[in-house]
C-alpha cells in the first residue's frame, strides 16, 4: 500500500520535454485532480517530444498541449515552488537543482532513475519501445509510491 497523496508534487527533468511530462499526465491520469500537479525542467530549451506524447497516448494520456517550463520561468510566473509537498526529480541534474531549492524553501525531495529514452533506438519502433520502458517506470514507480490508482491504465 502506498503513502498518501501529497496536496502538490512537481516533477521535473533535464528539459521537462520527455520524462517529467510523462509523470504529470500519467500521475493525473491515476490520481485524478485531488492532488496539484506540475512538472518543470532544469531548462526549457525543447518542445514536448513527439514519442512522449505517442506512448502516453496509448495509456489515453494527452501530452499533445503540454509546454515545457523551466524552474526559473515557474518563479517568474508567480509558481511558489516552496509551496509543493513533494519534488520528485526523475534526473540528476534535476535532482541537483531541486535540492538546490530545498536551501530556501523547506522541500521533500525524491529522485527516481527514470530511463532517458532519448537517445536509444535507431527505428521508429525501437524508440517507442524505449520511451515504453520510461513511461512505465514512470507508472510503476507512482503506483509503489502512492498506492492503487483510482483510475486503472
Amino acid at each position: 500500500m502506498g503513502q498518501e497523496l501529497p496536496q502538490s508534487v512537481l516533477f521535473c527533468c533535464d528539459h521537462n520535454a520527455v520524462r517529467s511530462p510523462m509523470a504529470e499526465g500519467i500521475m493525473k491520469k491515476l490520481y485524478g485532480t485531488g492532488t496539484y500537479v506540475q512538472s518543470a525542467g532544469v531548462t526549457n530549451d525543447m518542445e514536448i517530444d513527439g514519442f512522449s506524447i505517442a506512448v502516453c497516448q496509448e495509456m489515453d494520456v494527452e501530452l499533445s498541449r503540454h509546454r515545457s517550463r523551466s524552474f526559473d520561468e515557474m518563479e517568474n510566473w508567480g509558481d511558489d515552488l516552496g509551496s509543493f509537498d513533494l519534488v520528485i526529480a526523475l534526473s540528476p541534474a534535476s535532482q541537483r537543482r531541486a535540492l538546490e531549492l530545498t536551501r530556501f524553501y523547506h522541500l521533500e525531495v525524491e529522485y527516481w532513475p527514470i530511463l532517458d529514452p532519448t537517445g536509444l533506438g535507431e527505428t521508429r519502433e525501437a524508440k517507442l519501445v524505449s520511451y515504453r520502458q520510461a513511461r512505465d517506470q514512470i507508472r510503476d514507480r507512482l503506483i509503489g509510491r502512492f498506492g492503487p490508482p483510482t483510475e486503472m491504465i
